[in-house]
């Protein structure tokens, strides 16, 4: 088991530098995650930072081009933190941020927990515990000079890149049977250039995310609590 004083230490340390806006190279060697469960150890300790409930979840480097840009081998789970949250039509800063990116997205808000268990959980079960589905922008960040350098359990360690995020208000249509795979997604930027998307590009259908997100936090111990988000 990773020493939890080092994991709170190392916490500590890349919350520091998310607050200032400022970058380290890597984790100090003797604080350094050597393997993913490392990294969720050191990453369980953002939330002392809050005062508020954790809001949810977000899911890292769910397509294989993502995940070759910043070497890692699969999809990473962060935490997201009320504080954190935008509201819509709100305005953000971006001058600190080394990623410089936003990401449309859908977010799930659960309306039951799924506990953890030794069995997967079926993209079924999961989609009959969501109770509303949301439009999201996420606008991650990175507290490491160069991201694409450090590895996975350090990604993890740093909470999966996440930062700020916008949650719209709930799809009023009937989204249960519609082909998220292939819902199409438009961003504008400034009225000047149009950006195109599906949700295939989540791991082929953010269903199969969703299922994969559920699945690690129950082999990490970790409970999906009802009210919780889960954006990707």
């Amino acid at each position: 088991m990773f020493d939890p004083e080092k994991a709170r230490a190392a916490s500590q340390l890349l919350v520091r530098h998310w607050d200032k806006g400022t970058r380290l190279d890597a984790i100090p060697e003797e604080l350094r995650p050597q393997t993913r469960i490392e990294g969720y150890a050191i990453q369980s300790h953002v939330i002392d930072r809050s005062a508020a409930p954790l809001f949810g979840w977000k899911i890292a480097a769910t397509s294989l081009a993502g995940q070759r840009h910043i070497n890692v081998d699969g999809p990473m789970a962060g935490r997201l933190l009320a504080e954190k949250a935008v509201e819509v039509g709100g305005a953000v800063s971006l001058a600190t941020s080394r990623m410089r990116v936003a990401e449309i997205e859908f977010a799930f808000r659960f309306g039951r927990q799924l506990p953890p268990r030794s069995a997967p959980y079926e993209i079924a079960e999961v989609m009959d515990a969501v109770a509303t589905v949301h439009p999201t922008i996420e606008i991650p960040d990175s507290r490491y000079e160069d991201f694409c350098a450090v590895g996975a359990s350090q990604l993890i360690a740093d909470n999966a890149c996440a930062n700020l995020f916008v949650i719209g208000e709930a799809v009023e249509d009937d989204w249960r049977d519609a082909d998220l795979a292939q819902h199409p997604v438009v961003a504008f930027v400034s009225g000047k250039s149009e950006h195109h998307g599906t949700g295939a590009a989540v791991l082929g259908d953010p269903r199969i995310a969703l299922a994969w997100i559920v699945n690690e936090l129950s082999g990490l111990g970790i409970a999906l609590q009802p009210g919780q988000v889960v954006s990707r």
